[in-house]
């Protein structure tokens, strides 16, 4: 087949999988949010111990990110339509554990769809590494304070933009990030530094570990492809598809963003062949 044939044939394929609101990723963006949020009164009061608290903490602000990165390709609702609000309140109400606001996501995030592994382009360049273990190494490193990766460099993409949105946006992560610090100085002030490490501070860590690890480095590694079939790939995931949030089939999320994330694997089984035949990075799955 012609290139422009096996396009026509990959896109007829992929349009079977989009449209339509993706109830799963809302419900479970809006209800995440909700049982974390929960935790503190429940663990305030000692109706949860603060153990469990901290597992289910843990779990939900990990979970948190991407039920928003539907809403950032408006996959729950299209930009311009009358349930666009709808979209943007679930963007913004599962990434409130990350501190994570939705604008900056958003943006920073079509950066990376444009620039994929361009080392001065790309804002999550930052997170390609060698092997698993250097890359664990590197979501501690980039998290530094005077760190040149991680959202260190999400803030020197928006600087470098210097639009009208990328400045809400850079304002948008300042506020948040004040707040954020500003919450966990004034619960250990009035004697909850504990809750707020176990509840919070210690389970965001945890959690852009992960996200770092699963959601950037392991579906692009070794990074070293530019272009539209080349610049992510398939992977086999010891932990699973669920346990790797759904990120074995990323490829196809970077060909076809408007695909739902719960709908990628059915979608890569479909498209496989072809990718096959474009030369793609599939990892034998």
């Amino acid at each position: 087949m012609t290139s422009q044939s096996l396009r026509a044939r990959e896109k007829a394929i992929a349009d079977q999988f989009t449209g339509g609101i993706p109830w799963l990723m809302v419900f479970w963006g809006i209800t995440n949010t909700a049982i974390w949020l929960a935790l503190w009164p429940l663990v305030f009061t000692g109706v949860t111990p603060l153990w469990l608290g901290f597992i289910i903490a843990t779990v939900n602000i990990t979970m948190s990110y991407l039920p928003s990165h539907d809403a950032q390709h408006y996959i729950i609702a299209p930009k311009g339509s009358k349930l666009e609000w709808f979209n943007e309140f679930v963007g913004h109400w599962s990434l409130i554990p990350l501190t994570l606001p939705l604008r900056t996501a958003r943006i920073t995030h079509m950066e990376h769809h444009k620039h994929a592994n361009d080392p001065l382009l790309d804002p999550d360049y930052s997170t390609h590494a060698k092997s698993p273990l250097h890359a664990l190494w590197k979501t501690v490193v980039n998290r530094q304070p005077r760190a040149t990766g991680g959202f260190n460099r999400y803030g020197e993409i928006l600087q470098q933009r210097n639009s009208p949105a990328a400045k809400a946006a850079l304002s948008d992560a300042m506020i948040s990030k004040t707040l954020f610090f500003g919450i966990l100085a004034a619960l250990a002030l009035s004697g909850y530094a504990i809750e707020a490490a176990l509840l919070w501070w210690l389970p965001r860590h945890v959690a852009l570990t992960y996200i770092s690890f699963y959601l950037s480095w392991a579906p692009h590694h070794p990074a070293d492809g530019k272009g539209r079939y080349k610049d992510t790939r398939a992977f086999k995931s010891r932990m699973g598809n669920i346990w790797s949030s759904g990120m074995q089939y990323h490829i196809i999320h970077h060909l076809y963003p408007t695909i739902p994330l719960n709908k990628t694997p059915a979608a890569y089984r479909a498209l496989r062949p072809i990718l096959a035949e474009r030369g793609c990075n599939l990892d034998n799955i």
